[in-house]
């Protein structure tokens, strides 16, 4: 389902070299359709520009960090608009693109709380630093879904979280912030009710560094980060899996709320 009015979903702030990037929309507990993609793009194009912002955080209001991608709107498109379109994700409205367009390289740090699944993962997973509050949960939903996750794989093994990551892609489970942070995949682990304490804690620590120098090294990870990742969704592009029926029944089962008929494989 589109949005279909005029709300901004993303809202930005700046205060003392801290910007704050936060997803609104907590009645779909910030789940990701085409325009708050559109808008986070815009947000992060903002911060990138902005001369009195130096290092961000990217959150989202209440209960829930991100539940992913809105799959009314996006996973369950005609067969025609995923072909024309190459993919889920509407016209300019890919989140993987939130990070590679920067110009000043700035740091993003990810705060993240209650649900962090699918497109939320992956955009937690882009960002340069993360904090996760105590008893998130996580998951990679894309793997039950049929859609794969080669992304997702390589940011685990780009974080030296390769054998936790090869599990969570090919079982999909649930994992909690707790265990992403014994695997190296989170920085710091925050109380509950803390994490946004925490992130500007670690966002202060950032941006009392020469910025030049930390831009330095924000631009090499993303790049390195970037052909890692590229290479990886190369290889599963050919596959076309958002075309498959495996695909479209996942999809149908989540908006009709029951679990999926047994998969066919193709």
């Amino acid at each position: 389902m589109a949005d279909t009015d005029d709300r901004e979903y993303v809202e930005y702030s700046c205060k003392d070299r801290i910007a704050i990037i936060a997803m609104n929309r907590p009645e779909k507990l910030n789940a990701v359709s085409d325009e708050v993609v559109r808008q986070l793009i815009a947000a992060m194009r903002r911060f990138d520009a902005d001369p009195d912002a130096w290092v961000a955080i990217l959150c989202g209001r209440g209960r829930a960090f991100c539940s992913g991608a809105d799959v009314l709107q996006r996973q369950l498109r005609s067969r025609e608009e995923f072909e024309r379109l190459g993919g889920p994700q509407g016209h300019g409205a890919n989140s993987g693109d939130l990070l590679t367009q920067s110009v000043n390289y700035k740091p993003v740090i990810c705060a993240v709380h209650g649900y962090v699944l699918g497109l939320g993962l992956g955009m937690m997973l882009d960002c340069d630093l993360i904090v996760a509050e105590a008893g998130t949960r996580l998951q990679l939903t894309e793997t039950s879904r049929g859609l794969g996750a080669a992304k997702h794989w390589a940011q685990f093994h780009f974080r030296n979280a390769g054998a936790f990551g090869d599990e969570v892609a090919l079982t999909g489970r649930y994992f909690t912030a707790e265990e992403a942070h014994a695997a190296n995949v989170v920085n710091r682990l925050a109380p509950q009710g803390k994490v946004m304490d925490v992130a500007m804690e670690m966002a202060e620590q950032v941006a009392s560094n020469p910025p030049l120098s930390v831009r330095a090294t924000v631009r090499t990870r993303r790049f390195t980060l970037a052909q890692y990742t590229r290479e990886a969704a190369f290889q599963m592009a050919p596959m076309k899996l958002y075309l498959t029926e495996d695909f479209h029944e996942a999809a149908l089962a989540f908006k009709e709320k029951r679990k999926p008929r047994p998969f066919a494989g193709r």
